[in-house]
């Protein structure tokens, strides 16, 4: 992940609002993918 605060709170937000219409894309995504703990935690807020 990005070590930029503002960078990773926009990739969550984005999986976050995603994960609405797609939790299980979200899910696989984020346990696939090297991401920021903050970026993780919102992205995973709603699955």
């Amino acid at each position: 992940g990005s070590q930029e605060f503002f960078i990773n709170k926009a990739i969550g937000w984005a999986l976050r609002d995603y994960s609405k219409t797609n939790p299980a894309w979200v899910r696989e995504y984020v346990a696939s993918r090297d991401l920021s703990a903050l970026s993780r935690r919102e992205g995973s807020k709603y699955i």
